[in-house]
């Protein structure tokens, strides 16, 4: 039997879209059929085309599929994709690897020992992030697994400088920043989709790896992937990144992400 080909795909705004985020243009009655995937506070959250939801379906029977999210394990849980659980996850930017639902304990273990040899602690970063003069543009300040840290952000208030000074501080302890929607990540260079799915690979034995998702945290996965798709939007888009493997939509929002299972399942079937 041939090695399993991997299927790595970022939820947010690749798979999975909020009404925010659907970008849909045109009239109404032309809209595509949606499905409900994520419901939060007893209220629809997160939505795919019904033709995506086929699509993934096919997907999953082809190859071994592995939703790679910087969502919390708690929040993961919440999205309900169609068909069969996947036997692997990443969750909260690849600080959690869950098979079969259940957290890797080796692996955490292993990360913990990375970011302590290399990494400011995380009270460090969210000290500096709780600042009274940054309050006007960082709303809310969480902990993801006590492993990074989130802020839910006003973009219009933020200035670049704070950026530029915020990222040139992250680098210096060993962490990243990105800027997804409202969300402000910094997290440890340790903790990354990149390094999670080349554990995954290893255990299944797969020598192929498609992946796809939209932001900077998902850069690393797409380069080390044989085959890459992102779709019209997001912070790779905005920066300009391109690649020799990478696939990009013709479509912006819902669309992208539909369009994106249909090239993986062409590809599978080719």
């Amino acid at each position: 039997m041939s090695a399993p080909t991997l299927v790595a795909c970022d939820l947010d705004r690749t798979l999975i879209y909020s009404k925010n985020a659907l970008w849909l243009t045109g009239a109404d009655k032309d809209a595509p059929g949606l499905v409900v995937v994520e419901v939060y506070d007893g209220a629809p959250l997160s939505y795919m085309t019904r033709t995506a939801e086929d699509l993934l379906l096919k997907v999953k029977a082809a190859a071994s599929f592995v939703p790679v999210t910087t969502r919390t394990q708690a929040q993961f849980e919440r999205v309900q994709l169609p068909g069969p659980p996947s036997e692997y996850a990443v969750t909260s930017n690849g600080g959690v690897l869950l098979h079969h639902g259940v957290p890797d304990v080796s692996w955490r273990a292993q990360l913990s020992a990375t970011m302590a040899a290399n990494c400011a602690p995380l009270e460090q970063i969210e000290t500096y992030l709780a600042k009274a003069e940054f309050s006007p543009w960082i709303l809310r300040l969480r902990r993801a697994e006590e492993l990074f840290v989130y802020a839910i952000i006003e973009r219009d208030a933020m200035p670049e400088s704070f950026v530029t000074e915020l990222s040139e501080v992250c680098a210096a302890a060993g962490w990243s920043v990105s800027i997804q929607g409202r969300k402000l990540y910094c997290v440890p260079l340790p903790i990354n989709k990149t390094d999670t799915l080349a554990e995954v690979a290893r255990r299944t034995g797969a020598t192929t790896v498609i992946a796809a998702g939209d932001s900077l945290l998902d850069q690393g996965m797409l380069e080390s992937a044989d085959l890459a798709f992102r779709p019209l939007h997001g912070e790779l888009h905005d920066a300009g990144y391109l690649a020799s493997h990478l696939r990009l939509t013709s479509v912006r929002g819902v669309l992208a992400g539909e369009e994106i299972l249909g090239r993986i399942a062409a590809e599978l079937d080719g």
